[in-house]
C-alpha cells in the first residue's frame, strides 16, 4: 500500500472517531441522561470541551488532511514529478501533530474527570448538597461509595462510562495520528509509488521516442 492511500485510511478511521467524541462530550453536559436544573449541577471537566474540541474539531482537521492525499497531484512542482506528492506527505506530517495535541488534550481532560469523579447531590446523613464528593479518586476501588451520590441517578456509571469511552477513543486517535507522522516521513523522503505521474509519464515519453 502506498503512503497516500495509507493516510487515506487512516482519516476513514478518524471521522467516526472524532464524530463519536463529540457525541460523548455533549451526553456529558446532560448528568444521567436528564438536562441539568443548574450549570453547576455539571462536572467542571466537561466544560473543557475535551470531546468536542481536542478529539472532534480539531481531529477533522487532520483527518480531512489525510482523506486528500490520495488523489493529491504530484506533477505540479518545479517540474519534479514526485515533489507535488513529497510536499503533500510532509504537509500531513505537520497536521498529524495537530491531531496528536488534540487527542492529547482530551486524554487528559478525562484522565482528571474519572480521577475526580462526577458532580452530584451528595447525601451525608442529614446534609444535602451538590459537590465532587470523589476528588480523591478513592471511589474507583470503593464502589460502596457510590451510594452517597443520590442525584442524578446513576450518575457514576454514566460519568465513568463516558469520559472513559473518551479516553479510549483520544488515545486511538493518537496512535493513528503518530502512526501518519511515520508514514508522512517516508513519503516526503521516499516519494509515493503509487503516483500516477512518476510511474505512467517516463513510460508514455519512452514510448514516443520508440515510435520515431
Amino acid at each position: 500500500m502506498c503512503s497516500g492511500s495509507f493516510a487515506k485510511s487512516l482519516g476513514i478511521t478518524l471521522i467516526p472517531l472524532a464524530i463519536l467524541c463529540v457525541l460523548s462530550n455533549i451526553l456529558l453536559f446532560f448528568p444521567g441522561g436528564l438536562v441539568a436544573d443548574d450549570n453547576d449541577h455539571i462536572t467542571k471537566e466537561v466544560w473543557y470541551f475535551g470531546g468536542i474540541m481536542g478529539s472532534g474539531v480539531l481531529m477533522t482537521l487532520p483527518a480531512l488532511v489525510f482523506l486528500g492525499l490520495k488523489n493529491n497531484d504530484c506533477c505540479g512542482c518545479c517540474g519534479n514529478e514526485s515533489c507535488g506528492k513529497r510536499f503533500a506527505m510532509f504537509t500531513s506530517i505537520i497536521f498529524a501533530a495537530v491531531g496528536v495535541l488534540g487527542a492529547g488534550y482530551s486524554i487528559i481532560v478525562s484522565a482528571v474527570a474519572i480521577h475526580n469523579g462526577p458532580m452530584c447531590l451528595y447525601t451525608n446523613g442529614t446534609t444535602e448538597l451538590w459537590t465532587n464528593p470523589f476528588v480523591d479518586g478513592d471511589y474507583l476501588n470503593n464502589h460502596t461509595l457510590w451510594k452517597d451520590c443520590t442525584a442524578p441517578e446513576g450518575i457514576v456509571t454514566w460519568h465513568l462510562t463516558l469520559f472513559s469511552m473518551l479516553l479510549v477513543m483520544g488515545l486511538l486517535q493518537a496512535v493513528l495520528c503518530a502512526i501518519q507522522v511515520i508514514n508522512g516521513l517516508i513519503g516526503a523522503i521516499c516519494g509515493d509509488s503509487c503516483g500516477r505521474c512518476g510511474v505512467g509519464g517516463p513510460t508514455l515519453v519512452l514510448k514516443h521516442h520508440n515510435l520515431k
